[in-house]
């Protein structure tokens, strides 16, 4: 599966795990289930982990772009 960034858009995706991505181009790791975005974090300089699913999850379901 490919993952385009909901972030930045960029194509430049990392797998880190089962189902976990991370973007090297705006420093973003995604959790994908099935077709769906379903949790999406900033990682920060120490880091932790930021939310940002009120950003890009509350209104719509984010998909993983094929």
């Amino acid at each position: 599966m490919k993952v385009i960034c909901p972030n930045c858009g960029s194509k430049d995706i990392g797998k880190i795990g089962t189902s976990q991505y991370y973007c090297w181009n705006c420093y973003v790791e995604l959790s994908v289930a099935g077709e769906q975005i379903s949790s999406i974090y900033q990682v920060e300089e120490d880091g932790s982990l930021h939310s940002l699913n009120d950003l890009f999850l509350d209104d719509q379901a984010v998909q993983a772009q094929l």
